[in-house]
């Protein structure tokens, strides 16, 4: 990490019960997204004045942590998993947390979000399987209000996304997922933000 990534990923530290989280992430080898990539969530979250969001992959619930410090405590959290490992270890992160603002559901996130209502959500986080991520673009459009946004964490594929070289199923599956976002300008409003892994943010129209 250069001097300039680490000015950023430092700019917002994490305290509280965010160590502790990213150290369980570790002991189970769950990849998360990094400070900053937790803290523009947040940003996001807050400058929206979100109420009800909804995530595609809860990890151990380090970014569940940092989206519960953009709302207020009134907004409802509902975060989606595969792995009862991982629901047990976001529990243990958001213990701090009351059980009326966050939502924590086991089972398939991409069958589970087609289950949700339309138009209720303000925000939709995404941290899939990358070959889920266009069947999911497509669910969150379905589910966001007009002028809701879409985040969606790992958006350069580990670096590999903005080579052509690079023609392994999923970075194909991330960079078709991005283009075809970004070219649906009749739907969505995207950028690229270039914190951790990339974070490509749509607004919905």
């Amino acid at each position: 990490m250069n001097s300039v990534d680490a000015f950023i990923e430092n700019f917002r530290s994490e305290d509280d019960a965010l160590p502790a989280a990213r150290a369980r992430a570790v002991e189970v080898g769950s990849n998360e997204p990094t400070a900053a990539v937790g803290a523009l969530s947040a940003f996001f979250a807050e400058l929206i004045d979100a109420r009800n969001v909804v995530e595609a992959r809860t990890g151990v619930g380090l970014t569940a942590l940092w989206l519960l410090r953009g709302l207020d405590k009134d907004a409802v959290l509902t975060s989606i998993d595969a792995e009862a490992e991982h629901i047990r270890l976001a529990r243990e992160s958001l213990a701090e947390y009351p059980t009326s603002q966050i939502r924590l559901i086991s089972g398939d996130p991409l069958e589970l979000l087609g289950r949700l209502t339309d138009g209720a959500y303000d925000m939709v986080c995404l941290r899939l399987d990358a070959r889920d991520l266009a069947a999911a673009i497509e669910e969150s459009h379905r589910l966001l209000r007009a002028g809701g946004i879409l985040f969606i964490s790992n958006a350069l594929g580990e670096g590999k996304v903005p080579d052509p070289a690079q023609r392994d199923e999923v970075t194909i599956a991330i960079r078709e997922a991005g283009r075809h976002l970004r070219s649906d300008d009749q739907r969505w409003r995207t950028t690229l933000i270039p914190v951790g892994d990339g974070v490509l943010v749509a607004f919905r129209l």
